[in-house]
């Protein structure tokens, strides 16, 4: 069986006809290493799937029932065979996403009005909706002319807590903690400052997913922990765009790798292609082209999202779960944009905030290069915000806020050093990553930590 049939089998839920299609590839004398590791990770991408989808039916209307007392079987039903609750039927038994419950109230209307009145509250990260910062930065645009404006120093602590004896005792952990690339305008002056243990090994400046490196020897009963401090100053973006000035995509070698395919989550499908052409219909402009797709992909509900490894094409994905978070609306745009002769590229990291303490979450979001401003950012899962002023509502079709950290430039590259095992993220890096000489240590065997501090700007 050919891979990509293999990768269909394991997403219809057929995991025991995979398996054995598996074992069998994987006892084969002629397997070369490479198909061996394509078909291997068919197998873990499995049992990460049923660590995704724990709840069975009892569990997932449970589930539901914390917010909504008096569900009837019928409605979870009816929700259920309408999609709004993620499953996956496994060798015949069905199995929800363990997110799934509370997505349905981000969904459905009629689901969310089911629950008590003070629990329909959806509280959106702090630049998420309009404030004071996004006006901070149109005013400086406007009185500047400039495209860097309104910059933040940042002071970041990032740490990864492995898990008591996840690993034997006297054995090396090794890991990898995302670190910024210095980025003309966006994020620039990075002072490192220290880790635990010290010796962390930076990767170069042109590593697209960068990150510092450390090693550190299990102890037994004890968590293995590893941090890394740093400052660096971030800058928001605005891009104020006449689109009667945009002219088409030059020829320009640099551009190339950022129009083509790139399988197996930037894909151009027949339903990709319908979808942009209801979107963007007779437009040939490109800022207008590009804005259709933006407005119509901000259309997807967001939803809190399955693992990445676990799904064979995201933007595919975007396209057809009825929802989608902000990594996977932003690989559907990418493919979009990309289709309709738009170059456009990937860029992710955490976001934060000043005035809520303690507040950070991973995020993602991309670029379209429009001729002659070059690259302009997009933030379509952050999508319009809820204003009638052009400006403000469109801030993220061009601009970003100052409280964002990018680690990455592109998705799914290569780690420095180079990674043994199977990564737990295959596309992002925002947590991090470990691994030991026995393998991978997934995501359920350590956790991360992300702290933030805005300081003063010198002079200021």
């Amino acid at each position: 069986m050919q891979l990509p049939a293999l990768a269909a089998q394991v997403d219809r839920g057929d995991f025991a006809g995979a398996q054995a299609q598996i074992d069998k590839a994987l006892a084969a004398p002629g397997t070369d290493a490479a198909t061996r590791a394509a078909y291997a990770f068919q197998q873990e991408r499995m049992r990460r799937i049923r660590l995704d989808f724990t709840l069975d039916e009892a569990q997932a209307k449970a589930a539901v029932r914390r917010s909504v007392p008096d569900l009837r079987d019928e409605e979870f039903k009816r929700w259920d065979d309408a999609g709004l609750l993620e499953h996956l039927d496994i060798d015949g038994q069905r199995r929800w996403f363990k997110r799934a419950p509370g997505n349905l109230f981000l969904l459905s209307a009629e689901a969310s009005q089911r629950r008590p009145a003070d629990k329909r509250i959806s509280r959106p990260g702090p630049y998420e909706r309009l404030g004071p910062h996004h006006g901070e930065v149109i005013i400086a645009a406007e009185q500047s002319g400039l495209t860097s404006l309104a910059p933040r120093r940042v002071r970041i602590t990032q740490s990864i807590k492995v898990d008591a004896d996840a690993v034997p005792a006297g054995e090396t952990v090794r890991a990898w903690i995302p670190y910024p690339r210095s980025i003309a305008g966006q994020q620039e002056n990075i002072q490192w400052l220290g880790s635990v243990p010290t010796g962390a090994q930076i990767a170069p400046e042109d590593t697209l997913q960068r990150t510092a490196y450390l090693e550190r020897k299990a102890v037994a009963g004890t968590p293995t922990e590893f941090s890394v401090s740093y400052e660096l100053t971030i800058s928001a973006r605005r891009f104020v765009i006449d689109p009667d000035k945009v002219q088409p995509t030059p020829s320009d070698p640099a551009l190339a790798p950022y129009l083509v395919e790139r399988a197996p989550h930037v894909v151009f499908t027949p339903a990709m292609r319908e979808f942009s052409r209801k979107a963007v219909g007779n437009e040939t402009n490109p800022y207008r082209v590009a804005k259709k797709l933006f407005d119509a992909v901000d259309q997807i509900p967001w939803g809190g999202a399955r693992e990445y490894s676990t799904i064979s094409n995201i933007s595919d994905y975007a396209l057809h779960a009825g929802h989608a978070d902000c990594g996977q609306q932003t690989l559907l745009l990418i493919s979009l944009l990309r289709m309709n002769g738009i170059p456009a590229r990937w860029q992710s990291g955490m976001v934060y905030s000043d005035n809520e303490v303690g507040y950070n979450n991973l995020h993602d979001w991309g670029a379209v290069y429009l001729a002659p401003y070059g690259w302009v950012p997009v933030d379509v899962s952050t999508g319009a915000l809820n204003s009638d002023k052009p400006a403000e509502r469109d801030f993220y079709f061009g601009g970003l806020d100052a409280y964002r950290i990018a680690f990455n430039d592109d998705y799914s590259r290569p780690l420095v050093p180079a990674k043994q095992h199977f990564r737990s993220e295959t596309v992002d890096l925002q947590r991090g990553e470990v691994e030991w000489q026995g393998g991978n240590l997934y995501f359920n065997q350590w956790q991360y930590d992300f702290q933030s501090q805005v300081l003063p700007l010198a002079g200021k």
